[in-house]
């Protein structure tokens, strides 16, 4: 009998790009989590994310407009229907999930602007923090009827939308400061899309305030913010630095009378020479 060697397989080439390789360093914590299969809430400096068995089903930061704006800002569903069931439910997914029984929302619908309000808040709750993240396990924490994404999937996209931001305009000042239209010396063409957003660039709104406004996403926002101030169209408020601050105040002294014989005794000697 010949007896036939098989070779072993040849190593696959690893294709991912170092960003995403450099995923688990969004947060260890939430990796570790999902790979503990984990159900809770995962509370972070700017947003919060709800897991079940180690999935994230929903996100939320106040960055971000929630999947109520998103439903109601173009036409999907009705304001005061959202309102009633928010009413007669304790959190946004038994809302969602109210409406679908009642089918007053369509289920695909709901799943798109789902997805889209998690990955929106789930890119801030995943922003680099100066405070540690505090997690709280539950039996369950009102996933409803709302798809869930793996945690690599939310880490991914979150580290792809950071890059693609850096590289339309690297200060992120403008993700964060009040807007104001510049003067440029030769006005781009500008789609109607940011023209919204340029018409509200007062030098009060920020970023995060038109996309409340307009009801979209906040990252879709600040993708047309760097865009715009590249094209040099728009700059954020530069606030003026806080003034030193004022010398201590010196200590008053205590001044008492003076000893009257004293001083008599003094001018009697002087007048006596």
């Amino acid at each position: 009998m010949t007896v036939v060697e098989i070779p072993p397989p040849l190593p696959v080439r690893d294709r991912t790009s170092p960003h995403e390789r450099a995923a688990g360093a969004v947060s260890p914590m939430l990796r570790r989590l999902a790979e503990e299969e984990a159900t809770g809430v995962l509370v972070r400096e700017h947003g919060t994310l709800y897991l079940v068995r180690g999935r994230v089903v929903h996100a939320e930061s106040p960055f971000a407009p929630g999947l109520d704006v998103l439903l109601t800002a173009h036409g999907t569903l009705a304001v005061t229907a959202w309102q009633r069931a928010a009413e007669r439910t304790a959190s946004v997914p038994e809302a969602a999930r109210l409406l679908l029984d009642s089918g007053l929302l369509p289920e695909g619908a709901l799943e798109l602007c789902h997805l889209d309000a998690l990955y929106d808040a789930g890119y801030f709750a995943l922003a680099p923090s100066s405070t540690p993240g505090r997690f709280r396990y539950e039996s369950s924490p009102g996933a409803g009827p709302l798809p869930s994404v793996p945690v690599v999937a939310l880490e991914r996209e979150t580290l792809r939308r950071r890059l693609l931001l850096h590289r339309l305009w690297p200060d992120p000042a403008t993700d964060s400061a009040p807007l104001v239209r510049a003067a440029p010396v030769a006005a781009a063409p500008v789609t109607a899309r940011r023209r919204a957003v340029l018409d509200r660039a007062d030098g009060v709104r920020t970023a995060t305030l038109i996309a409340w406004e307009l009801g979209r996403q906040a990252f879709h926002t600040l993708v047309d913010v760097r865009r715009l101030a590249a094209a040099g169209l728009l700059a954020p408020v530069h606030r003026a630095p806080d003034p030193p601050p004022l010398p201590p105040t010196p200590p008053l002294l205590t001044v008492t009378d003076p000893d009257i014989a004293l001083l008599k005794r003094l001018r009697d000697a002087l007048e006596a020479l």
